[in-house]
């Protein structure tokens, strides 16, 4: 045959031997092997590529990092241009995390979704869901303002165990294409992954909490042990509490005396100076409703929750609250509060019961600093007892008897001066007597269950008291016949005196010593109070110490303050104690 009968080359089969395929062309043929090689490759990266995301996700402990690697495998594995990671607390999304959306677009578009439209889609039916246009689904109802526009969507539940911890949301498949069953398939399998790597972040996550709650309570024990000022242990529990629980603000309230009322005697952290010091009704309050409880009790918004009905507003951007009573075999003796900013995760119930134990030391430290002041007072009333025993037994007898020896042996004495001595002996040794006896019977008020009678029983506990808030005990001397000399009224005044000043002191002065004295000479009580602190500011606000000086001119007497001998401040009180009455000459 000739070459004109030669067909130009071709593949072919031969059909008469089973039947012919289409016949292709070599360069057809090569471009369609290259193309389902194009495909099988991309499907091993993708492979390899879901296998990395595993990985990864599974290498993190930190259940906060575990979840953010979460959201960016996802967003790159289905090459969305946005993800986010919803955490599902019971019918709303407690947290939120995106990748795509920058901090300025996030603050523009506002608050973070709670779980409505399509993102509550995937909560109240937690299956894969996959949308072509998400404007056309019949849960949607559009986007805030300042949204970024979105179309394609592909969503996924995450399942801890049988728990759905949250959802998977993928949105805007990159090249303006859908979001296919491949994409879906590769999502659901990390969410398989992420459910096992959150499960192990949690567990991760309780045991280190137990041992920081472990090592806490050593601590906090072996500071009760040594004799730990109660007021320091009851601070460093509520540090230690906030810091573990990752607390935001940390507060401890305890119960006003003979009233139903609370008082925040700690606060630390956020905007803790509206919370310190504030007096608060068990109704209305939720540090209360804890109480009341006996439990502990959460919110996710605490500016919103019912529960918060008293006081002033405090809680400005916070949300998340736990609140745990100070529990011990009497009953509940304060309670612990612990708050986290708006948008944090709230507390689980893995956070809450250990709290619940930590503050129980917190119940415990006030009950053996009650039991130790207990036993100290009883310490001191017994060497009261044996002081005023032996100052009546041996010194006034002994003090009388000279009295007497001298009185008898003036008839022996003929120069009128010696005489006049003797008598002022004798006269000296009475005033003497007269003030023992006035000892003796401050040193025998013992009635703890009503406030001191006399001035010297009355000044003494003041400046116990006071030794609290400052944190060290003041020097106290007194002289004179204070219990018997100063007018009921004039020693309401000086408590009074004596109790703003070292409130002063506590509050503003930074002292490392204050000397208190009160002295009754010439007719005339003085009570003057010495800091070793910063001094009186120039501008300082000073109405208190007008309302102290208001109540000396009130009773005939006076008041100075100035620089004390050391530096610091001293303030004096003087009083007449024999005043000219209305009408009198």
């Amino acid at each position: 045959m000739g070459l004109a009968h030669v067909e130009d080359p071709v593949v072919e089969d031969v059909g008469a031997r089973g039947g012919r395929l289409p016949r292709l062309r070599l360069d057809q043929l090569l471009d369609e092997l290259q193309v389902r090689i194009d495909a099988v490759r991309g499907r091993q990266d993708r492979v390899h590529s879901l296998l990395e995301a595993v990985l990864s996700v599974g290498r993190e402990l930190d259940l906060p990092q575990v979840l953010r690697q979460i959201v960016e495998s996802a967003v790159a594995l289905v090459d969305a241009e946005y993800g986010a990671l919803g955490v599902v607390e019971d019918t709303r999304l407690s947290e939120f995390l995106t990748v795509g959306i920058g901090q300025d677009e996030r603050e523009a578009i506002g608050p973070l979704p709670s779980g409505h439209g399509i993102l509550g889609e995937l909560i109240r039916h937690p299956e894969p869901l996959r949308l072509r246009e998400i404007a056309e689904h019949p849960a949607s109802y559009g986007f805030p303002p300042n949204h970024p526009p979105m179309h394609t969507f592909l969503g996924v539940p995450i399942r801890v165990r049988d728990e759905v911890f949250g959802n998977l949301y993928l949105t805007q498949k990159r090249g303006g294409g859908e979001f296919d069953a491949e994409d879906e398939t590769v999502l659901r399998t990390l969410a398989v992954a992420a459910g096992v790597a959150i499960e192990n972040a949690r567990l991760y996550k309780t045991a280190r909490d137990r041992q920081l709650w472990m090592e806490a309570n050593a601590d906090i024990v072996a500071a009760l042990l040594s004799g730990t000022d109660e007021m320091d242990v009851l601070r460093d529990i509520v540090h230690r509490a906030r810091s573990i629980a990752g607390a935001d603000l940390g507060v401890l309230a305890l119960p006003v005396e003979d009233s139903t009322d609370l008082r925040v005697v700690i606060a630390v952290g956020t905007d803790a100076d509206d919370h310190r010091g504030l007096r608060l009704p068990r109704e209305g309050s939720f540090i209360g409703a804890a109480m009341a409880a006996g439990e502990p009790i959460t919110t996710a918004e605490i500016q919103k929750d019912p529960r918060v009905t008293a006081g002033p507003p405090r809680f400005g951007g916070l949300g998340p609250t736990v609140a745990v009573p100070m529990v011990t075999d009497e009953g509940a003796r304060g309670a612990v509060l612990l708050a986290r900013a708006e948008q944090r995760p709230p507390f689980t119930q893995d956070e809450s019961v250990p709290l619940l134990g930590f503050a129980g030391q917190a119940a415990l430290a006030l009950q053996l600093a009650e039991r130790r002041r207990s036993a100290e007072q009883l310490t001191v009333l017994e060497d009261r007892d044996r002081i005023a025993r032996d100052l009546h037994d041996l010194a006034i007898q002994r003090l009388f008897a000279t009295g007497m020896t001298l009185q008898s042996t003036l008839r022996f004495v003929d120069h009128p001066e010696a005489a006049e001595r003797l008598m002022r002996a004798v006269d000296d040794l009475d005033e003497t007597i007269k003030i023992i006896r006035s000892t003796i019977f401050g040193l025998r008020a013992k009635d703890a269950t009503r406030a001191p009678a006399g001035l010297r029983a009355r000044a003494a506990a003041n400046v116990e008291d006071a030794g609290r808030a400052l944190g060290f005990a003041p020097a106290l001397h007194m002289e004179g016949l204070l219990d018997t000399d100063v007018p009921a009224d004039v020693a309401e005044d000086a408590v009074a005196v004596l109790t703003e000043a070292l409130s002063n002191v506590a509050r503003h002065a930074r002292a490392t010593a204050v000397d208190v004295t009160l002295a009754v000479t010439d007719g005339t009580l003085t009570v003057a109070v010495t800091d070793n602190g910063i001094g009186l500011a120039p501008d300082g606000h000073r109405s208190g110490l007008r309302n102290l000086a208001v109540r000396a001119e009130r009773l005939g007497g006076a008041m100075e303050t100035g620089p004390g001998p050391g530096g610091g401040t001293r303030l004096v009180w003087t009083v007449p104690l024999c005043r000219e009455e209305p009408g009198r000459p």
